[in-house]
């Protein structure tokens, strides 16, 4: 499989990178392996342009008994125009398409940091109690043997904005394989199809500020999105294309909850908080 093509991160944000997306021809050079759903590697071409994308199609999704409305596809659409939405694009360009396999996801491929680029750890498991300095804890995790160690992720502001994203969508996976750092210290999340369920679904690996105070850039951002997912306006419109009712109507609910709490949640204690497995 050949190597992704390195994206310049100015362009990540350039409206003409949606319609390659859109309108370009997939051409498929792959199955990504050990994924639950069908993920193809691509290219996508468009009036001269060629991007390397993941292609999720409908067809290739596995049943869920709590996601029965709507396909996890739209949920991917949808999670991508809610992180575009709170101005902190953390998730790479997404789009719904038809494709070689039908209607799908298509969401442009991300390249790891360029060679001999610092990337600082985002996780980690350590001895002892206390997660240390620039570290926040996330709970004790059962290593083998009867041992124990404290899973921590790094106190950064980049995770931190996702934390509060993924609060927003209700993301019942955000494993720490769904991190993806690229090029310039940029941060992108991926695998968003289990999100924006109607029920508190939020599992992920990103507890570490749970009950915090959010930032102040937080509670302007969603003071904006709350704003935007008001009734009539674009954002919402484009939700109910994507969602139902009910799941646009909790997530106006989760946005003005946490405006009005002005913390980051805590576990529900009525799902399991950390996905499994946790990578």
């Amino acid at each position: 499989m050949p190597a992704p093509e390195r994206i310049p991160s100015r362009s990540l944000t350039d409206p003409g990178l949606l319609t390659l997306l859109t309108e370009g021809t997939l051409t498929v050079l792959g199955q990504v392996g050990g994924a639950s759903n069908a993920v193809l590697h691509c290219t996508v071409a468009y009036d001269g342009e060629e991007r390397t994308c993941a292609y999720k199609p409908v067809a290739g999704e596995q049943p869920l008994w709590d996601f029965p409305d709507g396909t996890l596809a739209q949920r991917e659409v949808a999670a991508y125009e809610i992180s575009r939405a709170t101005g902190w694009d953390l998730v790479p360009p997404t789009v719904l398409r038809d494709g070689p396999y039908g209607q799908g996801m298509v969401q442009l491929w991300i390249d790891g940091p360029e060679d001999g680029e610092d990337v600082p750890e985002l996780l980690a498991l350590v001895e002892g109690e206390e997660p240390g300095d620039g570290w926040k804890a996330v709970g004790f995790a059962d290593v083998g043997e009867g041992k124990t160690a404290l899973l921590v992720h790094a106190d950064d502001p980049r995770l931190r904005r996702l934390a509060v994203l993924d609060a927003v969508i209700n993301n019942g996976d955000r494993k720490g394989g769904h991190l993806l750092p690229a090029p310039g210290g940029r941060l992108f999340g991926i695998d968003h199809g289990v999100t924006l369920n109607a029920d508190d679904k939020l599992r992920t690996l990103l507890w570490g500020w749970a009950g915090e105070p959010l930032t102040e850039e937080a509670l302007a951002v969603l003071g904006r999105l709350a704003a935007e997912l008001a009734p009539g306006t674009a954002l919402a419109t484009r939700m109910a294309e994507l969602i139902t009712v009910a799941e646009l109507e909790a997530l106006r609910e989760r946005v003005d909850g946490l405006l009005k709490g002005g913390v980051h949640p805590r576990p529900s204690g009525q799902w399991p908080p950390i996905p499994w497995p946790p990578v």
